[in-house]
């Protein structure tokens, strides 16, 4: 093949500045020609449109909405589409599928860093350490009280968990030296094996909102996860339970949250994911003190991020090359 044909053949374009390491992967790999959106702010859609017209392969973000007119702007060279994360509800995926595309993702490697997020998350909605912090700050703290600022511990509690994946039971192994008594989980279907280790329980949903004291969600975001956290949801939840999801947003009804926070319907809860992000700052939940709401840092630490940018661009070649990935999603 001519000179021409193989650099054609390696042509990506990268949606924006990911670590350095990652962009290292690509740029030293023979004949890859690297086109990039060079911003921390997510690509202009004129911009991902013309970017990715006649590329082979694509790296994108979760930010990046993959669809029918990004790919057809692309045109039927684009062979792969690498994204920078575990979830891959931005890609349409059928119609991906349709044109033979493959795509690769980056599960594992932000498991760790998630679960880590997940639990202190957890922490600093339950024992209301924002709120305490601003107390220190705005002079609200004044003596000692028996009262003031009491939260809920982990100590005896039973936790339940939406999504006993990866994440999922990392989470949970976490959090069992904390002395919870009872592990409680649902989800498409009972992974005794992986429950094992928790002596979790596998219940319906309805049961699990019940019982549990502390609700976790680390799911994917499906047609059957979308909304799940509803009125209905938070309706059966105790009043001194604490939610906390850091999956999707699009799990989470915010209206019905946002009632049942005010209410008292439920003690606190703990956000890394909103619909939309970011989340507008005028939005009621930023009003309450007892939400507790990150900017979707799951996996935000230095090594994590290093490690996915590898693996995406490790992807991308493989793909690119006609190889195995390390990771490709099965379509």
């Amino acid at each position: 093949r001519s000179a021409r044909a193989v650099a054609a053949a390696m042509s990506v374009f990268v949606t924006r500045r990911i670590p350095a390491e990652g962009l290292r992967v690509l740029s030293q790999a023979s004949g890859c020609r690297v086109q990039q959106w060079d911003s921390e702010e997510p690509v202009p859609r004129a911009e991902l449109l013309a970017g990715v017209a006649g590329t082979r392969g694509l790296l994108c973000l979760l930010s990046d909405r993959i669809d029918c007119e990004v790919l057809d702007a692309a045109g039927p060279d684009l062979k792969v589409i690498s994204t920078l994360s575990v979830g891959f509800d931005h890609l349409a995926l059928d119609e991906i599928k349709k044109r033979g595309i493959r795509v690769g993702y980056t599960p594992d490697v932000l498991t760790d860093a998630t679960a880590e997020l997940t639990v202190a998350l957890l922490l600093s909605a339950c024992r209301r350490l924002p709120e305490a912090a601003e107390q220190v700050k705005s002079g609200g703290w004044t003596t000692w009280k028996p009262l003031w600022m009491c939260g809920y511990g982990l100590s005896d509690s039973t936790v339940g968990i939406i999504g006993l994946g990866r994440i999922g039971q990392a989470v949970a192994r976490r959090l069992k030296p904390f002395g919870v008594r009872k592990f409680l989980y649902t989800g498409s279907g009972p992974k005794p094996e992986s429950a094992a280790e928790f002596g979790a329980e596998f219940v319906p949903l309805t049961r699990l909102a019940e019982e549990s004291d502390f609700v976790v969600v680390t799911c994917a975001l499906t047609p059957a996860t979308q909304g799940m956290c509803n009125k209905d949801f938070f309706g059966r939840m105790k009043k001194t339970s604490v939610f906390v999801n850091t999956s999707r947003g699009a799990v989470v009804n915010q209206e019905d949250l946002y009632d049942a926070l005010a209410q008292g319907q439920i003690a606190a809860a703990g956000l890394d994911v909103t619909t939309p992000e970011p989340l507008p700052t005028d939005h009621p939940l930023l009003s309450l003190k007892n939400c507790v709401i990150l900017p979707h840092i799951g996996s935000a630490t230095y090594a994590t991020r290093s490690t996915m940018a590898v693996l995406a661009a490790n992807n991308l070649l493989a793909g690119l090359r006609g190889e195995p990935m390390p990771h490709e999603l099965k379509l």
